[in-house]
């Protein structure tokens, strides 16, 4: 999908998000995205999987509840048996490797980071990688690559960064379509964070694509269960974005909440994983 058509896509979702309540109709939402009936039906069907009328069900704060209390049950079994899922035949495979408190300090010296801008189902991304993992992925609205590359370079500041398509696309491919991979190849990650962060994005890590946790609930599954707030900073700080899935964090009270690379990207992130989980 280009970058246009998630532009679209972003436009629709933000649009029923504010009107989900009155359930505008196709020839309606099409027209605020400058598409025909036709074109948007087949474009969000190939992003969605499913009839944008379907989706406005995951809009509502009442899907994002019951999306809460499904997930308990599973989720207290699938932390409690130390599996990172209980099937793990549609997630991808992940291995973590934290930068040593040496390391930490010197941000990165010595290090050279290959770093490539991509079009992925949320928009564009940039997806940037070291010979022992990759180190970020985040997401960027038009005009902002420069900005993308200022945030690696001070989340780095000892790196060396270079620019190359061809060392990240392999890895984007492998992110965003995972049924495709072969072997079951594992994805490595390298983190750099306080001891603290690094729990809490490992902790991320195990809530399977299709469910959702609360703020409380993984400051319970990583042993503090009153650091609520602290989890919550550490997970905005998150550098790399849905491989490490933030955005299936959500308020206890189902309200989907802010996110670093812009709410309705959230909520786009979690219907569409929501809608893979069903089809």
């Amino acid at each position: 999908m280009s970058t246009i058509d998630y532009a679209r896509i972003e436009d629709a979702i933000n649009y029923l998000s504010h009107h989900f309540r009155r359930q505008p109709d196709l020839q309606e939402i099409a027209r605020q995205v400058n598409l025909s009936e036709y074109h948007f039906q087949r474009l969000f069907r190939r992003w969605a999987g499913i009839s944008p009328k379907r989706f406005v069900q995951f809009l509502i704060v009442d899907y994002a509840k019951k999306l809460l209390r499904d997930s308990a049950d599973m989720l207290h079994a699938t932390f409690e048996s130390g599996l990172s899922s209980p099937g793990r035949l549609h997630d991808l495979f992940v291995n973590t490797e934290a930068v040593t408190p040496g390391e930490f300090k010197q941000k990165g010296a010595g290090l050279t980071i290959h770093y490539g801008f991509h079009a992925s189902p949320f928009g564009e991304c940039l997806v940037a990688t070291t010979d022992r993992g990759i180190c970020a992925l985040s997401f960027c609205a038009p005009g902002e690559q420069r900005h993308a590359v200022a945030t690696l370079r001070k989340n780095w500041p000892g790196a060396k960064l270079v620019e190359k398509k061809s060392v990240t696309q392999p890895l984007v491919e492998q992110i965003f379509t995972p049924f495709v991979r072969q072997n079951d190849q594992k994805l490595g990650l390298l983190l750099a964070g306080t001891n603290f962060q690094i729990k809490v994005w490992e902790a991320l890590l195990k809530i399977p694509s299709g469910f959702v946790l609360a703020y409380d609930d993984v400051a319970g599954v990583i042993g503090k269960p009153r650091a609520a707030r602290a989890v919550g900073n550490a997970i905005a700080q998150n550098p790399i974005g849905y491989l490490i899935p933030c955005h299936r964090v959500i308020r206890k009270a189902g309200v989907i909440g802010d996110y670093r690379w812009g709410q309705t990207r959230k909520r786009a992130m979690l219907a569409w994983e929501a809608a893979k989980k069903m089809n």
